[in-house]
């Protein structure tokens, strides 16, 4: 049986000397400050959706963070300007995001039948990762913008994070919806925060909102529509690397 360690272990300051770690997974843990010294990396992955800015992620004594947000931003363009900061800037962000997603969206409609509920290497599934785009809408634009009391759509995708904020989850389904009920809903997050940004102005963006995950801490209405952009834009490129293993032919579990 392979060991597992959960949020009730306390792993801070452990020291692995010898240790044999090899195929190894950790997810949604927190790694900040991990020091690794004469390690051997061969095959390992590492997937953390926002890079540290102040330069620490090094390997080999070598900031390599720029590195890869260029390399990002050149596989997915427009992806550079999830940033952006007045109205224009974000309508323009906005749509070039969309018009990317509608882009695979048709990819994986011409995929075989059930791609789009295949999970790969445990990951969520096509389907799953556009209902977890409808809860963030709803909980960035919804709750944290609009400050809607309830504003999540039962088919949203919870992940661990919302799960543990306090939120009342009972809003949520527990049955599998259709595909086709999923990108309705989608369509219609889609449509909200369009019609935000067409009429958003700058005295808008700069409006204070609580964050609706942690309400002790101010957010600007600008900084939650950057986490709606920098989901988004994960969540792509999660969904891309996917349905390139789907169409390798990778292994997958589902």
């Amino acid at each position: 049986m392979m060991a597992t360690f959960g949020g009730s272990d306390d792993l801070r300051g452990a020291r692995f000397v010898g240790a044999d770690l090899r195929a190894a997974r950790f997810v949604e843990s927190d790694l900040s400050g991990v020091v690794m010294r004469g390690v051997e990396i061969q095959q390992t992955e590492i997937d953390a959706p926002w890079l540290p800015a102040d330069g620490g992620l090094r390997v080999n004594d070598v900031d390599v963070g720029g590195y890869v947000e260029a390399e990002l931003n050149r596989r997915f363009p427009g992806r550079s300007e999830r940033r952006a900061a007045d109205p224009e800037g974000l309508r323009s962000a906005w749509a070039t995001l969309q018009q990317t997603w509608a882009t695979t969206v048709d990819r994986a409609a011409s995929m075989p039948a059930g791609t789009v509920d295949i999970s790969v290497a445990g990951e969520w599934s096509f389907a799953q990762t556009l209902r977890h785009l409808v809860l963030a809408t709803d909980t960035w634009l919804g709750r944290g913008v609009l400050e809607i009391e309830q504003p999540f759509h039962p088919i949203g995708q919870q992940d661990a994070g919302t799960a543990g904020d306090g939120a009342d989850t009972s809003v949520f389904r527990t049955d599998k919806p259709s595909y086709d009920e999923v990108l309705q809903v989608r369509a219609e997050r889609v449509a909200m925060v369009t019609d935000f940004l067409t009429g958003v102005t700058v005295e808008e963006l700069a409006a204070e909102r609580k964050n609706p995950h942690a309400p002790q801490y101010p957010e600007t209405v600008r900084s939650c529509l950057h986490v709606i952009l920098e989901e988004e834009w994960e969540h792509l490129r999660f969904a891309v690397r996917d349905l390139d293993a789907i169409a390798k032919g990778a292994t997958t579990d589902g």
